[in-house]
């Protein structure tokens, strides 16, 4: 199914003590850019997240967070620096030596006849040191992945049916252009005998019933109708419409090679337009020509 380079998913599950969030968002991109936002703690786990989206994924700026809470019942060390604590109770004790007094003794007062109150002690850098409880890392990365198997479900859901509203506006434009197509094919043949009744009518009013070559005529006509003649391009032109028609049904990433067939077709109006000054055909080469600037803005979204 097509699929747009836009999307969002986002899985969420408590799995052995934690609770794993996932998200999954992208933007348009020429190619694959990934960008993980991870504590760095599990910093280990981006590649092999890189490595699960790319399996599903060819194209777009996407950006994958990914937030692990420990839950309760898997608690962390927390020890006293007693060293540290130490030092500031030598600190303040030499201080008090030195300028012959005594800190308030009150509750909020960080020494206290040698020692430190807890109060302030909370405040004071390096006096506790954290030991997180051991983990088993490759556990963790399955349950990791396992919920960002979630997320990237989610999020090919939602590109797809992104995808599937785009294939629709450029089928629509398709058989737009496929229409006005039909109408050239028709048109073009009858320029020719077009010409030479205006040739024709100039000489008479320029020479009357005398000198007028028939053949030269015919001459004239024939070079007018092989500089006109469009039958190529069409042909080339229906050509890209059928080719860009089984692109939009297929599973493949077919973002550039959309945008190359744009090309071509633009190429082949351009060409149509330069060969042909009719009005009419004109208009409606101005009509395609608008027709495929839409289809060029919506294929920049396909993957």
């Amino acid at each position: 199914m097509l699929r747009s380079m836009t999307g969002y998913g986002r899985a969420q599950a408590q799995i052995d003590g934690r609770d794993i969030l996932i998200e999954i968002k992208s933007v348009n991109a020429r190619y694959l850019e990934q960008n993980v936002r991870i504590n760095r703690n599990y910093s280990y786990l981006e590649e092999d997240l890189k490595s699960l989206v790319k399996t599903k994924t060819a194209r777009g700026k996407l950006e994958i967070i990914v937030s692990i809470t420990l839950l309760e019942g898997k608690k962390a060390d927390i020890h006293v620096n007693e060293e540290i604590v130490k030092g500031y109770l030598d600190a303040m004790y030499k201080f008090n030596q030195t300028h012959n007094q005594l800190l308030a003794m009150d509750n909020d007062a960080i020494y206290d006849e040698g020692r430190l109150c807890w109060s302030s002690m909370l405040q004071l850098p390096d006096i506790f040191r954290v030991e997180k409880a051991e983990y088993d890392e490759e556990e963790l990365k399955q349950d990791v992945l396992t919920v960002a198997e979630q997320a990237l479900d989610a999020f090919i859901t939602m590109r797809e049916t992104e995808g599937e509203k785009l294939a629709e506006d450029v089928q629509s434009h398709l058989q737009y252009i496929s229409e006005q197509v039909a109408i050239i094919e028709q048109e073009a043949p009858n320029l020719t005998e077009k010409y030479r009744e205006r040739l024709s009518t100039k000489l008479l009013e320029l020479l009357g019933n005398t000198g007028i070559d028939e053949q030269r005529i015919l001459t004239e006509a024939a070079i007018f109708s092989e500089k006109t003649a469009v039958d190529e391009e069409t042909v080339r032109l229906r050509s890209h419409l059928s080719q860009m028609q089984a692109l939009l049904k297929t599973n493949n990433s077919i973002g550039r090679k959309l945008d190359f067939i744009v090309q071509e077709m633009n190429r082949e109006v351009n060409t149509i337009g330069s060969k042909i000054q009719d009005v009419n055909i004109t208009t409606i080469v101005v009509e395609i020509k608008s027709e495929i600037e839409k289809i060029r803005e919506q294929i920049q979204n396909i993957e």
